[in-house]
């Protein structure tokens, strides 16, 4: 039906600009501060923030959307969902905002296949800012949220599964990226205020190094 199908033709991705976009990836366990610090570079430096999570989880509720039942499964397990469906639901979101340069892909990737799928057909990302925190401050933090945010995964058993999840899938993505010289390592386990005043002065940089870099191509 025609409600299951993208929200672009795959010739409308195929003909997309992805490589023009610049990615930025905000990596690091559950509850260590990736959406709270997306959020405030999207009010601050006008990036868009895009949150695989948040895509997975409309997604899932999105009335006759065909993923919706296997999306909910792979959360509720604590698994990663196929990269398939994550990776287009993240084309179609970028290509949402075609006027915008700056993206900020929170949650994603999840394993080195991911990493690998979309450096191929979306783009490679600029920079992979991770967000350093010990595990037992995740877990009160997460268990904390989990009072308020209503969210299925916020419970002490979908916790653990998403850690033993995180570490043995995400880990060799972040020491792939640190090789490449693209790590950005934020410890977020300090004062709220503190871990974002790094976290922006990092983006800024960037961001001054990138135009520096566009005025010597003119």
């Amino acid at each position: 039906t025609a409600q299951d199908l993208p929200s672009f033709t795959d010739a409308e991705v195929a003909r997309f600009p992805f490589g023009e976009k610049e990615i930025i990836f905000v990596l690091g366990a559950p509850g260590s501060g990736k959406g709270t610090n997306s959020a405030r570079l999207v009010d601050d430096l006008g990036f868009v923030h895009l949150s695989a999570g948040d895509l997975l989880r409309a997604e899932q509720m999105r009335e006759g959307s065909q993923y919706g039942r296997k999306i909910a499964h792979y959360i509720r397990e604590g698994l990663i969902v196929p990269h398939t469906v994550t990776i287009r639901l993240l084309q179609n979101a970028i290509m949402d905002h075609p006027d915008k340069q700056l993206f900020l892909v929170d949650g994603f990737p999840r394993n080195i296949e991911q990493a690998r799928e979309f450096e191929k057909s979306v783009c490679e990302p600029r920079l992979v800012l991770f967000f350093d925190c010990p595990e037992d401050v995740l877990v009160a933090r997460l268990m904390e949220r989990g009072k308020t945010s209503g969210r299925a995964d916020d419970n002490k058993e979908s916790i653990k599964k998403r850690f033993l999840t995180y570490l043995f899938a995400t880990s060799p993505v972040i020491l792939d990226y640190a090789k490449k010289g693209k790590l950005i390592r934020i410890g977020s386990n300090r004062p709220v205020d503190e871990v974002y005043g790094e976290t922006r002065q990092r983006m800024v940089e960037y961001m001054r190094e990138r135009e520096a870099e566009k005025e010597e191509k003119e």
